[in-house]
C-alpha cells in the first residue's frame, strides 16, 4: 500500500472527526451507537480512528443513512 500524501491525511483525518462528531450528536456512546444500528462496536472505532486504513466512501454514506442526513450534508463541514 503507497504511503498518503500530507492533504490525503488531513483530509482522512477530518473524515473520522466528522463522524465522531455527528455520532456524538447523536447522544450514543461508541457502544450504543452500535447496538442500536446492529454493528459491531470495532467497526464504528474504525469509522473514527486516525488509522491507515481510512473509510470508503460507500461506508460513510451507510452511516448518513444511520443518522439521517445526505453525503452532502456530511461533507458540509
Amino acid at each position: 500500500m503507497a504511503e498518503l500524501e500530507k492533504e490525503d491525511i488531513i483530509l482522512k483525518n477530518k473524515i473520522a472527526d466528522r463522524i465522531q462528531s455527528l455520532r456524538i450528536k447523536t447522544g450514543l456512546s461508541q457502544s450504543e451507537f452500535a447496538q442500536k444500528h446492529d454493528i459491531d462496536r470495532q467497526i464504528v472505532n474504525r469509522w473514527e480512528s486516525n488509522n491507515k486504513r481510512g473509510i470508503t466512501i460507500y461506508t460513510i454514506n451507510k452511516f448518513c443513512n444511520m443518522i439521517g442526513i445526505s453525503l452532502k450534508d456530511f461533507f458540509d463541514f
